[in-house]
């Protein structure tokens, strides 16, 4: 029987990747819901070359048009939270969780809730409300399988190994396109020269993450709740390369390794497929070719953001929640040409120092939070720009 799949954020990168991995392979699955934030051409689109069932398009204004593309086929097109819900947590026994930011909280929780197998593409979900996430993987028995090159790279090294076995997890950066740069050509970077990543292609905001690393320490708290292991037995290691996705070290000194071309088929179809494998098109690697492969330090002083995520991690309580938050308001505020780049991860840094709360005890108090630190983040800019 075909696997049953539903894409929650089907136009973006992730989404587009999957649904490439799943056209090429129509035999092995069908595809049961499609969402998307406003592109309802993509979504469309792809819902007519699948024969998904259900489309939500979350604008509402949108769906008139939704309904309009979609006429004369047996999708039926949809908005708001319940629809949403139903994508998620439906008749798909697999979920690609591929939608940006907090938005995503609500169907991931919905999909975890109806014992679903979710791939998780949105660091943020994990990043924001971790506890209640791998809490609910555990009392109703749902998979979570990162969809992360790092985290998926993590997933295969250890393959059904104890925590007591593993030493430590090295996750590896690239580095971004800032990597050797300047303190003061990293202090006078523009939006085009942060998004422009040395070897992914990825959206704006993930992209500015990679360049202030701060995706790198969204990745650290992930790989806490993911694998279960603290702060001071996770590495970061810069590799210019992005060959080596990551590595987990063994008490008894073996260090494993996951290896590939940087292309985000290679982990979708790794989950998509699990627990078997599947082909994809990815180039295939030729370390004859490549040759040399370095490795190195980060450097917490031109790159702070991922000194300041590992506080938060180890703070815990609701700074996790606060910085992802703080976080997303100051990538969209530097890309808007308001702020500085080194000023991305200063207002972080001050809104973990403003922001007061206990940790959230629901979903609904990880909004309410995310939505605080967002006004009070906003505030501050603006007090700045006056």
């Amino acid at each position: 029987m075909r696997r049953k799949v539903s894409i929650l954020g089907a136009t973006g990168s992730i989404g587009t990747s999957t649904l490439d991995l799943i056209e090429r392979s129509s035999e092995l699955f069908e595809v049961i819901a499609l969402t998307a934030a406003t592109d309802v051409e993509g979504l469309a689109d792809a819902a007519r070359r699948t024969g998904a069932r259900l489309a939500v398009i979350a604008e509402p204004s949108r769906l008139g048009e939704l309904e309009a593309r979609l006429a004369g086929t047996d999708c039926r097109a949809a908005t708001g939270a319940d629809a949403l819900n139903e994508a998620a947590a439906g008749e798909a026994e697999w979920v690609m969780a591929a939608i940006v930011g907090c938005a995503g909280l609500r169907p991931i929780m919905a999909a975890l809730e109806a014992k679903r197998t979710v791939a998780l593409a949105n660091k943020e979900a994990l990043v924001s409300a971790g506890a209640l996430m791998t809490e609910a993987v555990t009392r109703h028995g749902s998979i979570l399988l990162p969809v992360d090159s790092e985290h998926n790279a993590i997933f295969q090294c250890l393959a059904g190994s104890s925590r007591e076995e593993v030493s430590k997890l090295i996750l590896t950066a690239s580095g971004g396109p800032f990597r050797t740069a300047s303190l003061d050509e990293i202090r006078d970077a523009t939006p085009a020269q942060a998004v422009a990543h040395p070897n992914w292609t990825m959206g704006a905001k993930i992209s500015v993450d990679s360049a202030t690393l701060m995706n790198k320490g969204l990745e650290l708290i992930e790989a806490h709740h993911l694998f279960g292991l603290p702060s001071d037995r996770i590495e970061i290691l810069i590799h210019p390369q992005s060959v080596v996705h990551s590595l987990v070290e063994y008490i008894d000194g073996s260090v494993l390794a996951q290896l590939g071309c940087p292309d985000m088929r290679i982990p979708i179809a790794h989950a998509l497929a699990w627990p078997r494998r599947m082909a994809t098109p990815a180039q295939r690697l030729d370390l004859s070719a490549i040759r040399k492969l370095e490795f190195e330090e980060p450097d917490l002083q031109r790159f702070p953001a991922l000194r300041i995520a590992r506080q938060a991690l180890e703070q815990g309580g609701a700074a996790p929640t606060i910085l992802n938050a703080a976080n997303e308001v100051a990538v969209a505020c530097f890309l808007a040409g308001r702020i500085g780049f080194a000023i991305i991860a200063n207002l972080v840094e001050q809104a973990l120092d403003r922001v007061t709360a206990k940790a959230p005890g629901s979903i609904d108090e990880v909004i309410d939070l995310d939505f605080e630190t967002r006004n009070k983040v906003g505030a501050m800019i603006e007090a700045s720009c006056d």
